[in-house]
């Protein structure tokens, strides 16, 4: 009998353990976690309440003051007195309340919209103004109470009314529009017609710390203490709340609960992370250091808007998409292997990693990520684990030491002597007698005989790595090589197959970085620059039609269709789905699995639209796609932060246009003007959703400079520099990966001209102009007057050098006339004196042929005819009547030379004789007085005598020259 016992104390012992075991197990998939030390948020480290507004902005009670998020920018606002604050709640008039270290108080926009502390601590009376910290605001009615270990302040209005604890306040807060304290020394009490009555008649309550109370149900409460456990508050009644299994916070400090959904509850401890229970009291799972927290102590729990959860840690926050339809899979402790393959079969779950080959029975619950329990290694697979494949009802395995079959978690070896990829039935209709294994040096045919496999040697003529390999309906086998190219091999003859390259001569892109598949029952090539199809006709590749319209020449990885006929891909770093399940095709992305896959190794097993699975560099993806597509997450975005710069920075805008959760837009009051300056502007916003905070893309546009909305693009921020004077208005709008788009915000303000092109400068400008213009006129007037009187006295010296020009021209005229008259004077007078001397020579001639006829006559011998003859040529040659008419024929011409010389002479002295006149003439010729005897046909003296006659009767002294004597005369106006 005793034997029997202590079986019987065994077993009881052993089955606790296994329930123990069994609830203490987690679910295989964990939620998104995101870890935000200390370093990034760059302030105090314990963080405790948490709120959030309207637009989605959380604000943290942080040990340096109040820290806000957005999602993609951390902001600080200390107290006044640099305190530590302990407790943030968002007040009914949308402000937030804030409590720290003897003090607390409100945080409001100023002018430009940035937060500044109001403090509430001169509404009080001295005897109340000293107190220890606020560790809990709960905003109720119209009113905020803040909690202090020594007081509770009641704000209503701009009133506080004090309520001091009877020991010690250790709880406030709110449920079921039930205001609700604790005590030290009367428990917990409500609040009621300005009393706080007791809470409840009958307690269960222990006496340890109230940590936290939220409704549970329509009239009921979930009450959590420290280390006593957790209660339900209905009917004025406290009852326990009871576990399915042994309590799990027995020994643990339970510091923060709130309700996650209708059915769950997430409970923060201080040493083991958080739990999730339901209302039937089971643990649900468990989130730890182990699973990706930073620590275990949570201090505060936080629900946002789209049901995620926020984590206050001792030092940190973490955050976890408790919502999100994806879920890390580690069947690793250390969760360090790759992911390279999955498949479910025979109900269990086999997912093959860079470490080895796990398992995990499956049920037939719809999403697969909240099985519980641990993944199981399959022994001898240690290693990387490249493929899994279903054939003829077995399973088989590609692994990096050779092919094996997976039967009742063993490994039974096929061919250990070469890696393997994967595997494929060479027979359309299976059970298929011949398998084709692809490894690393080729293809080996593989026997199916007796429920097992044999291998029977390499497939001839072609010897290369076989990743990459499908098989079409003529029995050709298509292998890409990661360097080499496209293979074709045609298997109609297995003993002599046909096998042909493509490369880029062929029609693909390359022969690199080709990845081929088959889908839709079609070969298939992904490549750098598009997806390319087989052309038969042709024999040669070329872009795939159907898929050109979904990816025209991007850089596509990898290729999946599932059983709804969906087609999986890998785009970049990127996975993706078209999803054909509607009217029209839809392109949906996961961006919070960019870059978390394994390149060029990229896994996807689209068990159901509940469970799809994808490798990942550490485990596994999973996606319950159904649920993923039915997250539409109403998308905001927010004006952050505007900032205009020039030498310095200058806050324009802080992020609020009225109280922190107003719903307003930008009034008119707050589009401000800034100087020229600071022309260069920059701007922050984002659109605070935290789940897929990666999938946002924006775009922008600042109205009265861009011509159109820019690309879309992952910037949270823009700089627009050296604008011009004018009025902009920046719009900015978000989308998310669903391709929900967010309403526009915008922002306007109005960069004002520079100094120089103000109104106040264009009328200094006219004033000025208009005083240039009088200067330049009066200066103008001035040098016109100038240039006037210079003009005039130029023109008087023009013109006196015009006279002096004149008078020379004149001068040179008269000379030139003189010296022309001159000249004829002297031709004449050469003329006159050539006649002269004619008539002086025919004179002398005259008188020698008179003088030889005087002599001839007298030798002649006295013959009378003779002698009468010559008397008559006597005669002719002295007749003077002739001479006479010589005279007047001289005088007339003189006359004409001189100036009517001879008749101003005679004029002047009338009473000269015609000799005399004859003389003067000669002597106005200044010939000589043997030329004069010449011309008269007298002698030398007689020439004298009649000059000396002629002076007399002139009346001319002696010393008086008679040539100048008769120049002068000639000279004087001839009398009238």
């Amino acid at each position: 009998m005793p034997t029997v016992s202590r079986i019987k104390t065994l077993i009881t012992l052993l089955l606790g353990w296994t329930a123990g075991v069994c609830q203490a197990q987690n679910t295989i998939g964990i939620p998104d976690i995101v870890n935000y030390p200390r370093n990034v948020y760059n302030a105090g480290t314990q963080n405790r309440g948490i709120v959030q507004d309207r637009y989605g902005i959380l604000y943290f009670a942080n040990y340096q003051g109040l820290l806000s998020f957005d999602g993609n920018y951390w902001k600080t606002y200390p107290l006044p007195n640099k305190t530590i604050v302990r407790s943030v709640a968002l007040g009914k008039d949308n402000r937030i309340y804030a409590g720290g270290q003897d003090d607390f108080g409100y945080f409001s926009p100023d002018k430009n919209g940035r937060l500044a502390f109001t403090s509430l601590k001169n509404l009080l009376s001295e005897k109340n103004s000293s107190f220890s910290d606020i560790w809990f605001i709960v905003p109720y009615g119209n009113d905020v109470f803040f909690m202090s270990r020594e007081m509770i302040f009641q704000l209503n209005n701009k009133t506080i009314t004090v309520y001091p604890a009877a020991s010690e306040w250790r709880f406030l807060g709110e449920s079921n529009r039930q205001l609700v304290a604790q005590d030290g020394r009367n428990g917990l009490l409500e609040f009621r017609d300005g009393l706080w009555t007791p809470f409840v008649k009958e307690s269960a309550l222990p006496a340890s710390w109230v940590t936290c109370l939220f409704p549970f149900g329509k009239d009921s409460s979930f009450l959590g203490t420290v280390n006593t456990g957790f209660f339900v508050l209905a009917n004025n009644k406290i009852t326990p709340f009871r576990f399915a299994h042994e309590n799990p916070f027995v020994n643990e400090r339970v510091l923060t609960a709130i309700a996650v959904n209708k059915d769950w509850l997430a409970i923060g401890t201080n040493l083991d992370g958080i739990y999730i229970v339901n209302k039937k009291g089971e643990i649900i799972q468990n989130l730890s250091r182990t699973e990706g927290l930073q620590n275990n102590n949570i201090l505060m729990l936080f629900l946002d808007r789209n049901k995620n959860l926020w984590m206050g840690l001792d030092n940190g926050i973490d955050f976890v998409a408790f919502n999100n339809a994806i879920k890390h899979i580690y069947p690793e402790k250390l969760n360090e292997g790759l992911g390279y393959t999955s498949l479910i079969y025979n109900k269990e779950l086999f997912v093959g990693t860079s470490n080895g080959l796990y398992s995990l029975p499956v049920d037939d619950r719809e999403d697969l990520s909240f099985l519980r329990g641990e993944f199981r290694s399959i022994p001898g697979t240690k290693g990387s684990t490249w493929g899994l494949t279903e054939i003829n009802g077995t399973l088989l395995l590609g692994h990096h030491d050779g092919a094996f079959q997976v039967s009742n978690d063993r490994l039974v070896p096929i061919d250990t002597s070469r890696a393997y990829w994967t595997f494929l039935p060479y027979a359309n209709v299976l059970p298929s007698a011949l398998v084709l294994g692809g490894d690393g040096v080729g293809i080996n045919l593989l026997r199916y005989t007796g429920n097992h496999f044999v291998q029977e040697g390499n497939l001839p003529g072609y010897a290369a790595s076989s990743q990459f390999m499908a098989i079409d309906n003529n029995n050709t086998v298509w292998v890409a090589h990661p360097y080499r190219g496209v293979y074709k091999i045609d298997l109609n003859d297995l003993a002599h197959p046909k096998v042909k390259l493509y490369t880029e001569k062929n029609g693909l892109p390359s022969y690199l970085k080709n990845h081929l598949f088959k889908v839709k029952n079609h070969i298939v090539i992904a490549t750098e620059k598009g997806v390319y199809e087989y052309n038969a006709g042709r024999d040669g590749f070329g872009l795939s039609p159907y898929f050109k319209d979904f990816f025209g020449e991007r850089n596509i990885r990898a290729l999946k269709e599932d059983a709804a006929g969906n087609i999986w891909f890998i785009e970049d770093n990127s996975l993706g789905v078209i999803d054909l399940s509607g009217s029209q095709p839809e392109t949906i992305y996961f961006p919070e699995l960019s870059g978390r896959m394994v390149a060029d190794y990229e896994h996807i097993y689209p068990y159901n639209k509940y469970n799809v699975f994808v490798g990942a560099e550490r485990g596994f993806y999973h996606i319950n796609y159904e649920e993923y597509k039915k997250n539409h997450y109403p998308i905001q975005v927010r004006i952050r932060s505007v900032r205009a710069f020039g030498k310095k920075d200058s806050v324009l805008f802080g992020g609020y246009f009225g109280e922190v959760d107003d719903s307003l837009g930008q009034p008119a009051a707050a589009v401000y003007s800034i100087s020229n300056k600071w022309n260069s502007v920059h701007f922050e916003y984002s659109s605070p959703l935290y789940a897929v905070h990666n999938s946002i893309s924006y775009s922008y546009y600042l109205k009265g400079f861009d011509r159109d909305w820019s690309d879309w693009s992952k910037k949270t921020e823009k700089d627009y520099t050296n604008l011009p004077a004018g009025t902009y208005s920046f719009q900015v709008r978000s989308k998310s990966n669903m391709g929900n788009e967010s309403a526009i915000s915008s922002y306007t303000f109005t960069i004002l001209p520079p100094w120089y092109q103000t109104a106040w400068a264009y009328a200094g400008y006219v004033l000025l102009l208009a005083g240039l213009l009088y200067l330049v006129f009066f200066w103008q007037r001035r040098i016109f007057r100038q240039q006037q009187k210079k003009h005039e006295e130029e023109q008087a010296r023009l013109q006196y050098l015009h006279q002096l020009e004149m008078d020379k021209s004149e001068k040179e005229i008269v000379k030139l006339r003189n010296e022309k008259l001159e000249a004829e004077i002297a031709h004449k007078n050469t003329e006159l004196a050539s006649a002269a001397m004619h008539l002086v020579q025919k004179g002398e001639l005259l008188g020698n042929i008179r003088e030889e006829l005087v002599r001839m006559k007298k030798g002649a011998n006295g013959d009378g005819a003779g002698a009468e003859e010559f008397k008559k040529m006597l005669r002719i040659l002295g007749d003077d009547n002739k001479m006479d008419k010589d005279w007047e024929q001289f005088a007339i011409h003189f006359d004409q030379v001189h100036s009517d010389f001879l008749k101003t002479i005679k004029s002047v002295y009338p009473a000269l004789s015609a000799h005399e006149l004859k003389l003067c003439a000669y002597l106005r010729m200044n010939l000589s007085s043997k030329e004069i005897a010449q011309l008269e046909n007298i002698s030398v003296r007689g020439v004298e005598i009649s000059r000396y006659r002629l002076r007399k009767k002139l009346k001319i002294p002696t010393e008086t020259n008679l040539f100048d004597f008769l120049m002068e005369v000639h000279a004087r106006p001839a009398p009238s």
